[in-house]
């Protein structure tokens, strides 16, 4: 006859990340800022913090998002030469800011702002 023991196993749960707590009435305007181009960014985003600046509202950034990079290769020849290769990279600069408390003036003259072509942006209101 043989006889199974059971034992208990006490399993640990993972602890659970902390996160800081939102404060009620608090909204948060995000804006990403894209381009191919890091000075054209740079200087959008300069003209956005100036902005800000001028409306007297708190924002935190410009914070630099890692770089993206899109590589293609490109055979040199179409038949012969095989090994005969060229590489191609696009790489997009981005950076983050969020403005704390934005009222309807600073939405105002975010939107009516004129950036240079090249440059994309993208509003969330958290």
């Amino acid at each position: 006859m043989t006889t199974a023991s059971t034992t208990k196993k006490t399993v640990k749960s993972a602890p659970k990340a902390k996160v800081a707590p939102k404060a009620d009435g608090v909204a948060k305007l995000r804006i990403r800022v894209r381009a191919y181009e890091s000075k054209i960014l740079d200087a959008s985003v300069k003209q956005i913090i100036d902005t800000a600046i001028r409306y007297d509202v708190t924002f935190n950034g410009p914070t630099p998002l890692p770089v993206e990079k899109k590589i293609y290769t490109v055979n040199r020849s179409a038949f012969i030469f095989k090994n005969a290769r060229e590489q191609f990279e696009m790489r997009v600069h981005k950076r983050i800011i969020d403005i704390i408390n934005p009222n309807q003036k600073i939405i105002e003259a975010l939107t009516n702002l004129s950036l240079p072509s090249g440059v994309n942006i993208d509003v969330k209101m958290m």
